[in-house]
């Protein structure tokens, strides 16, 4: 399917907004999550390098490590999921520190190639402490997810960054951010999630003081929160109450791994149930 025009995404989006409508947003690890997102009317689709790994069972966090080149992945995953996708925006998950891309001519192949937009991942965003600060000394911090996102903004492809506290939602606005995302870490629950995790209270929180850094440079940027403890749609639901003036949520573990794992999991006990014959 052709890119859809960023302008087009977001007066759609302002729209939603204006009727109260939340937006919301879903990874795909595979074509048949991507379509049935859709069939479920999802608002946008993002797939990434983490996508492949969590519906091979792996953790999302399987993302961060060197066990593949996250680009050519979401290379590799566009011809499985972009033929099967009508009419939602599909945005390309984008290792912004990665120092073998060439970042201008790469986003120009994904926007031919049908991608609508990007968001940064993997990011650098979801290390801290010694590891944060060696990747920042050494030439791969998040300034380069930052730069990533302004050559996408001046390519007109729609940036869905994700971003971890205040600063970095105003540099992500700065440079022209569409959505900002509000990630509360890893997602948990089920049999591969994050155990570890902030209470919801925690994450509005957090999120308030992102969305209000964001806001202070402009005012229309459009604002989903994002992983953590809201993993079920009463999750979004308390945050979306909560919090202020968020626009939406947008689920990777949420949209694709969670409900397969029960889904398959209630079927084969189903089965399971049947009576033998007599």
């Amino acid at each position: 399917m052709p890119s859809t025009p960023r302008k087009q995404i977001i007066d759609r989006f302002n729209a939603m907004i204006a009727e109260g409508k939340p937006i919301i947003g879903g990874g795909a690890g595979t074509g048949l999550s991507a379509k049935s997102e859709e069939a479920g009317g999802i608002d946008l689709i993002i797939i990434y390098n983490s996508g492949r790994y969590r519906m091979a069972g792996r953790g999302s966090a399987a993302g961060l490590l060197a066990y593949g080149n996250a680009n050519e992945i979401v290379r590799e995953m566009a011809v499985e999921v972009l033929p099967v996708v009508k009419s939602t925006p599909v945005l390309a998950g984008v290792n912004g520190t990665d120092p073998f891309v060439l970042m201008p001519q790469f986003l120009t192949e994904l926007k031919a190639m049908g991608f609508s937009g990007v968001q940064n991942f993997p990011t650098v965003g979801l290390f801290d402490g010694v590891m944060r600060q060696s990747f920042e000394e050494t030439g791969m911090g998040f300034g380069l997810e930052v730069d990533m996102i302004a050559e996408a903004y001046a390519q007109d492809l729609l940036t869905t960054p994700y971003v971890f506290n205040p600063d970095e939602a105003v540099a992500m606005t700065e440079a022209g951010a569409d959505i900002i995302v509000a990630h509360m870490g890893v997602t948990t629950g089920g049999t591969i999630g994050a155990t570890s995790a902030k209470t919801l209270d925690q994450c509005v929180t957090e999120i308030d003081a992102i969305a209000a850094a964001a806001r202070g440079v402009r005012e229309d940027v459009i604002l989903l929160c994002h992983g953590g403890p809201i993993s079920m749609p009463e999750d979004a639901g308390y945050v979306l109450k909560h919090a202020d003036r968020i626009h939406g949520f947008y689920g990777a573990s949420s949209a694709e791994r969670l409900p397969a794992e029960r889904a398959i999991a209630d079927q084969i006990r189903a089965f399971k149930a049947l009576p033998g014959k007599e």
